[in-house]
């Protein structure tokens, strides 16, 4: 059986491995037009800065071999045409029309089977100024040697990011990290829209301000401006002029499907190659996988576009399983993507609101604040969680950010929706505890628990966007603040008119709160409130809530 495989980032290597295992007699071929194969692409922001030591470091296994051409022939059997380009797919006589980048011949390979694994390229502006020098994507390898390089050469203190998603928020912690004074420059407004709903973002803006990071929401990038040596000086935007020394350009990636549209493969909706769920495209003999192939989410069956070198890996195995005979099925993504970047980990999975809605779910959702450990253990931090639920209680998505471990929770939580999960089995799961790990009552054990009483309408409770929106916009709102002095003091709620009563006291003190007034409880984390809030309904006020999430999250709209 010959094999040939066009890709040789993640899918590709993924698969000619596994299937060298199935399959010891196969010829398996990569074609890979660059020059490096089989590296760990997420980890380019981690060399931009530093944390990782050398670039090669990203292309080694975990036992320090280095996974070039030779390693992949001495090893596994498999050909390595690297600086080779795939220019088309003769489908009637299965082959494949390659070209050798260093000497120019072209040829043909035979194949029994092809595997497209051709990645995505990156989204770059149409942005006059767009090839001056110190402009650049981080996609590739090559793209962060020379930025460090740049770095290394010019001494930069000024840097300018435009994207605020994944990679461009990566981009800007790497170089944030060697005290470059850095602007991130978004076209929507909101960071990583593709991650989180408004209410979370909100909670990270703040932080990234904070951080000392120029954040430029709603901003229309228009032009890049050079010096009089053809290097980038400056970003001129319809919020007036940025000076810098460097830019990143992190605008989003497409797939790669130049070959497939070509040789009359089925894209789907996203632009990606369409494929069912053994990742096969309409030739019976072609599959497809990674960041060129489309998925399907798992909640609203919809076909989507979530590159990720983990789908990527996975689609990789079930490919080289299809090929040996194996049943196998890629069942699809729920959309999880996680990320650390300011100190914080961050993360999602499964649907946000408006998708969710889109989606035809009844939904409510919850938001709160909480501690990865127990508050006296010395390595405690905090963390935020939001929750997802259709009106049945059934779990639906997650978001998560802080400096606390959440991304355990989220894989948790993952874990539950993929196999249609509620809150009630959220609030029943017997997860791990002991001091230095969670507390009595996990955090995702907490947020179910806060969720399913808002679900049973046992209390209300109201999330700090839409308080901060009718405040503005409504009178006779009373906030009771339900902290003790010291926190008041550290943190004042400003706003005029609230009404400060200590929890301990509002059993003696409840009389002073307005009879007629919608009354919102407010504590550091939410806690409180809603105790306070329980206390109010039981003595006959109607309208009570408590701010979800508390000051921890109020805090970042006052800001």
């Amino acid at each position: 059986m010959k094999v040939v495989i066009i890709g040789g980032v993640a899918t590709g290597p993924k698969t000619a491995a596994r299937l060298r295992r199935l399959q010891p007699e196969a010829e398996i071929t990569v074609v890979e037009e660059g020059e490096l194969i089989s590296y760990g692409g997420c980890g380019l922001p981690l060399y931009l800065s530093n944390l990782v030591p050398q670039l090669d470091d990203l292309r080694t296994t975990a036992f320090g071999l280095l996974r070039d051409p030779l390693y992949f022939r001495e090893h596994k059997d498999i050909e390595i045409l690297n600086h080779t380009r795939a220019l088309a797919i003769e489908r009637e006589k299965k082959e494949v029309l390659v070209k050798d980048l260093v000497t120019g011949q072209e040829r043909r390979l035979p194949y029994d089977v092809l595997v497209l694994a051709t990645g995505a390229r990156p989204v770059l502006p149409p942005l006059p100024g767009r090839d001056l020098w110190g402009v650049s994507v981080l996609h590739h390898p090559e793209d962060a040697r020379q930025l460090k390089d740049g770095l290394r050469q010019r001494n930069v203190r000024r840097a300018t990011v435009i994207g605020a998603g994944l990679i461009g928020l990566e981009a800007a912690d790497a170089l944030a990290a060697q005290r470059i004074q850095i602007s991130v420059c978004e076209l929507q407004g909101q960071v990583l829209a593709k991650v989180f709903d408004r209410d979370m973002a909100k909670l990270l803006e703040t932080h990234m301000v904070r951080r000392g990071i120029d954040l430029r929401l709603n901003c229309r990038v228009q032009a890049l401006e050079g010096d009089e040596h053809g290097k980038v000086c400056a970003v001129l935007t319809d919020q007036g002029r940025i000076e810098t020394e460097l830019v990143i350009l992190a605008t989003g990636v497409m797939p790669r499907v130049e070959l497939a549209r070509e040789a009359g493969l089925s894209l789907g909706v996203t632009g990606a190659i369409q494929v069912d769920s053994r990742q096969r495209t309409n030739d019976p003999w072609i599959y497809a996988g990674g960041d060129c192939a489309e998925q399907k989410h798992l909640l609203s069956g919809k076909p989507v576009y979530v590159p990720l070198a983990s789908t990527g890996n996975k689609q990789g195995r079930i490919i080289a399983d299809q090929i040996a005979g194996l049943e196998a099925v890629f069942q699809g993504v729920l959309g999880t993507s996680v990320l650390q970047a300011f100190e914080w980990n961050m993360g999602r999975t499964g649907l946000g609101e408006e998708e969710a809605k889109e989606s035809g779910f009844e939904i409510i959702t919850g938001l709160i604040s909480g501690h990865d450990a127990t508050h006296y253990h010395p390595f405690h931090a905090s963390l935020t969680l939001k929750l997802v639920a259709d009106r049945s209680g059934r779990l639906l998505g997650a978001q998560v950010l802080g400096p606390g471990e959440g991304i355990k929770r989220l894989d948790v939580l993952t874990t539950l929706i993929q196999f249609g999960g509620s809150l009630e089995d959220v609030m029943g799961l017997d997860l791990g505890y002991a001091p230095p790990f969670a507390t009595a009552m996990d955090v995702v054990i907490h947020a179910a628990n806060t969720l399913e009483n808002k679900r049973r309408k046992r209390v209300s409770g109201i999330q700090a966007q839409e308080l901060w929106q009718r405040l503005g916009a409504e009178k006779g709102i009373c906030l009771l603040d339900v902290r003790e002095r010291e926190e008041v003091e550290n943190l004042p709620i400003k706003i005029q008119g609230v009404l400060w009563i200590p929890l301990g006291e509002l059993r003696q003190r409840w009389r002073e709160i307005p009879a007629d007034a919608e009354v919102v409880a407010v504590c550091e984390r939410g806690i409180r409130g809603y105790e306070a809030a329980c206390f109010l309904q039981g003595r006959g006020f109607s309208e009570v809530a408590y701010l979800e999430g508390g000051m921890a999250v109020w805090a970042a709209y006052q800001e």
